[in-house]
């Protein structure tokens, strides 16, 4: 568990955060919404702590009692609940963890804090009971609500809560900080923020790795000789595109930065620009060879694909047709 100030990113909503503390204005029900990884469980973790600080000055201090304890999950007054059904939050979950014991008054703290993540497997009976307490809570009550879809909750519950949602976070952000804290070169760090569509989460679990770094080179290998490819040697590509099937969408996005380097070395001629700097000699070498329209045929080709993926179509026809595109533009 970390303060407020080892979170990157998100700015307005601990601002936010930090002056309802300050102002004594704190809200009994958050819906804290964003994509996974993206940052949600060290905000309410940091909030519950400044919540429950006993410090002055800088809350959570990180020194007192009650943020010793908070930082090694054991306050006794910020309550996680858990469910056993792995995908579903249902209405003893919420009955046993959160109703029959919010009517108990803090045992040490200000006031009680229960997280509730992946909240969004709550179920409608499950968000029929909190909403009752939410309708009616204790005054030391504080709910945190974190979800990746704040469209499942009723909307009795969003109306009754106040909802922060995580925004993108820049990727030099992301990427000074990868060098910084993983120290890996910025090539990697360009990568990584990127792939990572401004989720901090993600860039951290990217920059740690193995198996990502196994799947870029798998990527470039096959980028750099695709066009040297016979149409025999198609199943054999589609084979190895095929031993990443679990990861496939990660895949995609990959030959996606990939087209739109050499999409953006065609335009600008700018080798900073670039995320896959290290292969600046193959890009430009696509650059020269691939025209405007047939480099946007390509990207929507692989958007297709995505799609086409998802939608349980054929696998090995969806690459095969994906890499001919490739091929022919």
């Amino acid at each position: 568990m970390a303060g407020f100030s080892d979170i990157i990113g998100h700015e307005q909503i601990i601002g936010h955060l930090k002056n309802a503390i300050a102002l004594d204005k704190v809200s009994h029900a958050y819906i804290f919404n964003g994509p996974k990884l993206s940052g949600k469980m060290m905000l309410a973790e940091a909030f519950a702590m400044a919540l429950q600080c006993e410090g002055e000055g800088t809350r959570p201090c990180l020194l007192c009692r009650s943020c010793k304890q908070a930082v090694d999950h054991n306050q006794p007054d910020i309550i996680y609940v858990s469910h056993e059904k792995p995908n579903t939050i249902g209405v003893d979950d919420i009955r046993t963890q959160i109703n029959n014991d919010i009517v108990i008054k803090p045992y040490s703290s200000r006031y009680k804090v229960y997280i509730v993540d992946e909240a969004e497997k709550m179920n409608q009976q499950a968000q029929n009971a909190l909403l009752k307490t939410i309708e009616e809570p204790p005054a030391y009550a504080v709910i945190l609500l974190l979800t990746t879809n704040a469209d499942s909750f009723l909307p009795t519950i969003l109306s009754r809560c106040i909802t922060l949602n995580l925004k993108v976070v820049k990727e030099d952000v992301i990427k000074s900080y990868l060098m910084k804290t993983y120290h890996i070169p910025d090539y990697q760090a360009d990568v990584c923020a990127a792939f990572s569509q401004g989720n901090v989460g993600k860039a951290i679990q990217l920059a740690s790795s193995e198996e990502f770094g196994e799947l870029k080179a798998s990527v470039l290998q096959l980028m750099k000789r695709l066009e040297d490819i016979d149409l025999y040697e198609m199943t054999a590509a589609v084979k190895q595109i095929a031993e990443y099937k679990l990861t496939v969408n990660d895949y995609f996005d990959l030959m996606m930065i990939w087209f739109r380097d050499v999409l953006y070395m065609k335009a600008t001629n700018d080798v900073n620009g670039l995320i896959f700097k290290d292969e600046v000699y193959d890009i430009k070498k696509q650059a020269a060879k691939r025209s405007y329209q047939g480099i946007e045929t390509i990207i929507r080709a692989l958007e297709t694909a995505k799609v086409r993926i998802s939608a349980n179509v054929n696998f090995d026809l969806v690459i095969e047709l994906l890499l001919l595109t490739i091929k022919e533009n």
